[in-house]
């Protein structure tokens, strides 16, 4: 299990943008809550679960705004799952295999989300969980996201406007006389062992309308993360690059950690803190400069330098030659690939 469960950045941006679009000061909140202040272009960045749904309770609660997480629903489609996650969707022949692709990939959205299936007499649940959240208040934050996603995921099977006939929450949660207007013609349940969905048997057999053909170069990929300090540190420290990214205490208190524990931890694995801010800082410019479009002071901006000379001379030191260079050799080398 992970030390935090991070989400993508993806889930926190609605909550976010409603937020703003009435006014609130939502710079200052996410700041207040340890989050990154600017979420643009960071979709596919992660940030710790936790401040991201006590963000949102208290942009609800202080803005007076109902049913914020059903809004921010309402927002997302099938386009902002991950790009691994839809591709397998995609390629997945019928609505079962998609589903068991999304029970298997379903961390890379929350990293300590469990997805599984239940039978249910004719019908099948969709179930899932955030590990390690048991108790956690307003948790139905998360799980309307939870849901709508698996929604999304059958509606690339059973067409766009295809309603589930129950959909249950973890949490202990009411919903509104509008979102019961939204969907009159589903069942919403409170206080379940689990969330979930309820699919009839007959839609598992049903084919991917987008006309997919299976890939096993995708199923045998491995998954891009792991479950320890290191990793948990690698994909979240991206999300607070452009704003200098957090300092050790702030890092540790991100992970539930004392300084102590978090430098020990590092250690063990041949690391210090500010060696593994340098690899994070590294490996985000690397991505970004293989994009020509971004240009290299933008690329040394958002990966956490001062200014372009303390990129360049950064790394020259890891990768042996300059951005630049680094550049040209990966545009030639692209261009020579067959």
């Amino acid at each position: 299990m992970t030390v935090i469960p991070l989400t993508r950045c993806q889930f926190l941006m609605p909550f976010a943008e409603i937020h703003s679009e009435i006014g609130g000061p939502t710079s200052a909140l996410l700041a207040k809550f340890q989050l990154p202040t600017c979420l643009e272009e960071k979709a596919d960045h992660y940030v710790p679960l936790m401040p991201a749904v006590r963000f949102a309770t208290a942009a609800q609660g202080k803005q007076g705004i109902s049913e914020l997480a059903f809004r921010a629903s309402q927002r997302l489609s099938f386009d902002h799952l991950s790009d691994a996650l839809r591709a397998r969707i995609r390629h997945s022949p019928t609505l079962l295999v998609a589903l068991q692709q999304a029970c298997k990939w379903a961390p890379i959205e929350d990293t300590n989300l469990h997805l599984w299936l239940e039978p249910c007499g004719e019908s099948l649940k969709i179930c899932s969980k955030l590990l390690g959240t048991e108790g956690i208040s307003h948790l139905e934050m998360s799980q309307w996201l939870q849901n709508i996603f698996v929604i999304h995921i059958v509606r690339q099977f059973a067409g766009a406007n295809w309603t589930p006939a129950v959909i249950a929450f973890e949490a202990i949660y009411i919903p509104s006389i509008e979102v019961q207007s939204y969907w009159p013609n589903t069942r919403f349940l409170s206080g379940q062992t689990a969330s979930w969905i309820e699919v009839p048997l007959q839609l598992l057999s049903f084919p991917n309308l987008a006309d997919a053909t299976p890939s096993n170069a995708l199923e045998n990929e491995p998954q891009p993360f792991g479950k320890d300090v290191v990793s948990v540190l690698k994909l979240s420290l991206p999300s607070y690059l452009d704003e200098g990214g957090p300092t050790i205490i702030q890092a540790a208190e991100m992970i539930g950690l004392s300084v102590r524990s978090l430098q020990r931890k590092l250690s063990l694995a041949g690391l210090t803190y500010s060696g593994l801010l340098e690899q994070v800082r590294f490996n985000n410019a690397i991505k970004l400069l293989s994009d020509t479009e971004n240009k290299i002071i933008d690329v040394a901006f958002s990966s956490g330098y001062a200014d372009p000379a303390h990129f360049t001379r950064a790394f020259r030191r890891i990768a042996g030659c300059t951005p630049r260079e680094f550049r040209d050799r990966w545009r030639h080398a692209d261009v020579s690939a067959p």
